[in-house]
């Protein structure tokens, strides 16, 4: 199934389409699949920021997105640049998606210093891109996580 390029927006960009998109993707994977119960609309969406990746299929549904939040205060170090809600749909797992994805974050933002907090069992990808662990592992919404950065180039 062939699909778009990945789509670049800031919040205030985004569709009506787009955006409705991205929120029934990560709702499916986080809230159906993942069963977590944590609230997914958190306003950092529409924050003017926001960058959202997004890769949609020939019917206009997201396949992979994640988004780049913008940080006054950082939580480590100088990491003004966050990467959160990396989601992929089930059915389009294995093809390199959420690397795209990174790959056009980086492309962007690999000139600062950036933080994301990934379950665990992603890292390894993450850690392709440059992101390195850091401190002690913990539970977020009944998932392993683990905090990583990567230094601006």
């Amino acid at each position: 199934m062939p699909e778009s390029s990945v789509i670049v927006r800031s919040s205030n960009e985004l569709s009506l389409r787009e955006l409705y998109a991205i929120l029934k993707l990560r709702t499916d994977v986080f809230f159906l699949e993942q069963d977590i119960d944590e609230e997914e609309l958190d306003g950092r969406d529409l924050e003017p920021d926001t960058v959202h990746y997004v890769v949609l299929d020939e019917s206009g549904a997201a396949v992979a997105c994640l988004r780049v939040l913008r940080d006054a205060e950082p939580e480590h170090l100088d990491a003004h640049r966050v990467v959160g809600r990396v989601v992929t749909r089930a059915d389009r797992r294995g093809e390199g998606l959420a690397s795209r994805l990174l790959e056009a974050a980086l492309a962007d933002f690999g000139g600062e210093a950036m933080l994301l907090h990934a379950q665990e069992y992603i890292a390894p990808l993450y850690a392709k891109h440059g992101f390195v662990a850091f401190g002690e592992g913990y539970e977020e919404a009944g998932i392993p996580h683990i905090s990583m950065y990567r230094a601006a180039e």
